[in-house]
């Protein structure tokens, strides 16, 4: 699992960006343009050299996205930050943080991908506190910053004890002691946990996920970065790592509870939020959450699809958040139809969706796993396409038959992308059943929930759930008072703000 030329040129390509930009000041936005194009081109190379099978797939596609991400990031951050103060650090600080991006990715050393992962929690920082003077800035990057250092802490330990057991740092030369292993040795499935734990608290998994929601007083084109490049950091370490996360039953474990949970509350508080990006910033951590549970599911190829078109729509989510008032207001003036005509047509909707899933999942035969996952996969995906099948209007043959074709083929071409990735991944491994039957219970939940809340909206039941999941169930604010307690923080007040104090809250500045 050699790494090829091209893609060890990309780090290189943005630390020049980030030391160019700060010799030259004036220049740095031409030099993070020109960093960010031939980055691009370092990352096609490299597809090229997966083509070929040189390099492997779990490092060329992150970096293929995090390239093209990075391209359209800096040509974005350029137009937004015109005539504010402190462009150049803001240039510095994001090549930087590309370049300890792609180390993570493209490394086949654990020393250097530990390195690497402190270096983009350092870099990111930067960029949280673009805006020093603000204090809801302060208090969401203090908080990242002390969930990065436990991080840190358990990624470390786990370097060491595989260091210790396999004499070794090289992922290639892990992945193929682990493969002549009947079975791990406890400080190999220690380290396999820690790995999840750091995993899980670099993806704002519950309940150290507050700082995710707080940092929208960065600017804009670094929340579209972190969406789409940085949190998804955790689960590109899990799938290069695919060899001990396979034969550590409790690192699967703990990445199948934490991630379903997260997916479930997330996704509730989600759908109260009425701000673009906290409603964004609530939606990746419950996506996370949904990627770290295929991964603990053995599921690896999915899970690389879904990052990958996670970061490409989060990305666009963002940096397109102002469209989204207009077309509101379109929708305002020219209402569509009703979505819901009673309470049974979700129901039958999401049964008829799950059944035809599982039908073309099954003539598709794409997943070479146990049945259980592959009827665990078609549950999920049946209810996340339901509501293509809700408020069909009218009920003519045309308008069923122009439906059903949409579903097919929304089905269709996401079981192609599965099958070209799964082609480049490592082939999944049947999990532990218990594992399958939990997280199909949390997403049948998940579904209930709203199907309830849609038909009742003014029960007892929704307006109890409804004030829990505006809260975010309370998890933040017993974190925050602990992180506060342990770690006091020191806010750098305004110029213009007089003597006092600011009562900050989980949610910020009161």
């Amino acid at each position: 699992m050699n790494i090829s030329f091209a893609l060890w040129q990309l780090p290189l390509v943005y630390l020049a960006g980030c030391i160019l930009s700060c010799a030259f000041p004036a220049r740095a936005w031409h030099l993070a343009g020109v960093s960010a194009v031939v980055g691009m081109l370092a990352a096609a190379a490299g597809g090229l050299s997966m083509a070929w099978g040189v390099a492997p797939a779990s490092s060329v596609l992150p970096a293929l996205l995090i390239a093209i991400v990075a391209w359209v990031i800096v040509r974005f951050s350029r137009d937004y930050l015109r005539g504010e103060p402190g462009q150049p650090r803001y240039v510095a600080a994001l090549m930087f943080t590309l370049a300890a991006v792609m180390t993570v990715v493209v490394t086949d050393h654990l020393g250097l991908l530990l390195v690497a992962w402190v270096a983009t929690s350092l870099g990111l920082h930067r960029l949280l506190v673009f805006y020093p003077e603000r204090v809801p800035a302060q208090v969401a990057a203090h908080k990242k910053f002390i969930a990065s250092r436990l991080a840190e802490i358990c990624l470390l330990i786990a370097v060491l004890l595989i260091f210790d057991t396999l004499d070794t740092f090289r992922i290639s030369e892990m992945t193929l002691a682990l493969g002549l292993m009947p079975e791990l040795t406890p400080g190999l499935n220690l380290a396999a946990v820690l790995i999840a734990v750091a995993v899980l608290l670099k993806s704002a998994q519950l309940p150290l996920h507050g700082w995710l929601m707080q940092v929208m007083e960065a600017p804009t084109p670094v929340s579209a970065f972190l969406h789409a490049g940085i949190v998804n950091l955790g689960g590109v370490v899990v799938i290069r790592l695919a060899a001990l996360f396979s034969a550590s039953a409790s690192a699967q474990m703990l990445l199948v509870l934490v991630g379903s949970l997260t997916a479930l509350l997330a996704g509730l508080a989600m759908l109260t939020r009425i701000s673009i990006k906290v409603r964004l910033a609530w939606s990746t951590c419950a996506q996370m959450g949904f990627m770290l549970m295929e991964c603990g599911l053995g599921l690896y190829d999915l899970a690389m699809l879904h990052l990958i078109a996670h970061s490409f729509y989060k990305a666009h989510a963002f940096l397109s958040a102002s469209g989204v008032v207009h077309r509101s207001r379109a929708d305002e003036l020219l209402p569509g139809p009703n979505g819901i005509s009673g309470p049974l047509e979700p129901f039958l909707a999401a049964v008829a969706a799950v059944l035809a899933v599982q039908g073309i999942v099954l003539m598709y035969s794409t997943f070479s796993v146990a049945a259980p996952v592959s009827i665990a996969v078609s549950l999920i995906l049946g209810l996340g396409c339901a509501p293509l099948l809700v408020g069909v209007r009218p009920l003519s043959p045309t308008v069923i038959a122009v439906a059903a074709m949409r579903f097919v083929g929304v089905v269709g071409l996401f079981l192609a992308w599965h099958t070209l990735f799964s082609s480049l991944l490592p082939a999944p491994h049947a999990p532990q059943p218990g594992l399958v039957i939990l997280a199909s219970l949390v997403f049948i939940a998940f579904y209930a929930a709203q199907l309830w809340i849609g038909t009742v909206p003014r029960g007892k039941v929704a307006d109890r759930l409804y004030g829990l999941a505006f809260a975010g169930f309370y998890l933040d604010e017993k974190v925050t008072r602990l992180t506060f307690r342990l770690w006091p923080i020191s806010l750098k007040r305004p110029a213009s703000t007089t003597s006092g104090s600011l009562p900050v809250t989980s949610q910020g500045v009161v």
